[in-house]
């Protein structure tokens, strides 16, 4: 049997009775299995992570969103999070048996749907990109939703799926499929924002530090420190380990500590091979956070 991932990334992470209602899409939808459910109010953000047959996963894909795009107006979202829309991003990722040409195929036909049926404009980057220049995320949503309306205007960025019409409401949505990444975010004894930018400027690849690893600095202002907030997307070449002891170098060298360090969604259970989760002071860790668990 093929297993897929899917982890929609939805623009709302304040509102409880929101949230529970765009949960109980995935926990009543067919032959899905939810796995995680990550709420950060300073991002304004929550990371839903499920899994199922791919057939399965583009229908519980497309009910999540259908639900999303029905409940948050993107005109009054305010985080500290880059996004473009309520369903910012819709990636798909191939598991046990499956292929990347399996998620590209879930991609593809869950992005024309949402398109079709939602009239939301549709991007699609990673592997799933029918254009080389929208194969990077970062580039999709360059410029934020508060750019989208210009962006739709520009020919270069006609939307691969759906209207190219800004609707304030549901902004647009970029659906991708890729390998499995890691998103881990560093917390740092400081309310110093500064600090945290310097140190992610220090460790992103495009700024010339850690190869495959993307990170900003933002304040968490509900709990008044700063973050280092990361995704590896190649954990292979560069892990955990190797990003954590880089972070601490350089926030020792500011004169400040690790508070704790947090997984937004799972990991693969490779990628804590030869460190634990003590060393990196990872919070609320356990074997269900581990992806192979659930397989």
């Amino acid at each position: 049997m093929k297993i897929i991932e899917c982890i929609p990334n939805v623009s709302e992470g304040r509102n409880r009775d929101t949230i529970d209602e765009i949960v109980k899409v995935l926990l009543e939808a067919d032959r899905v299995k939810l796995l995680d459910v990550c709420v950060d109010p300073d991002h304004n953000r929550t990371v839903l992570t499920f899994i199922g047959t791919p057939k399965a996963v583009e229908k519980g894909a497309l009910a999540v969103s259908r639900k999303v795009l029905g409940l948050i107006d993107m005109s009054l979202h305010r985080g500290v999070h880059p996004r473009i829309g309520a369903v910012d991003v819709l990636p798909f990722v191939p598991l046990k048996g499956a292929t990347m040409d399996d998620a590209v195929k879930a991609a593809h036909r869950c992005g024309f749907a949402l398109g079709e049926r939602c009239k939301v404009p549709v991007y699609f980057y990673g592997q799933a990109a029918r254009d080389s220049r929208r194969r990077d995320l970062a580039t999709v949503r360059r410029g934020g939703y508060e750019g989208l309306k210009d962006r739709l205007n520009d020919p270069a960025w006609t939307p691969d799926a759906g209207p190219a019409l800004f609707n304030p409401r549901s902004g647009a949505v970029a659906v991708g499929a890729r390998e499995p990444l890691i998103a881990f975010n560093i917390n740092l004894a400081s309310r110093n924002l500064q600090i945290a930018k310097n140190v992610a400027r220090s460790i992103r690849e495009s700024g010339g530090g850690l190869p495959h690893v993307k990170a900003m600095g933002v304040p968490l202002k509900s709990r008044n420190i700063v973050q280092v907030s990361m995704n590896l997307t190649n954990y292979r070449v560069t892990s955990l380990l190797m990003v954590f002891d880089k972070v601490k170098d350089l926030a020792d060298r500011h004169g400040v500590s690790i508070l704790k360090s947090e997984l937004v969604g799972l990991i693969p259970e490779e990628a804590l091979e030869g460190v634990s989760p003590g060393y990196l002071k990872l919070s609320g860790f356990s074997p269900d956070r581990i992806i192979e668990t659930h397989l």
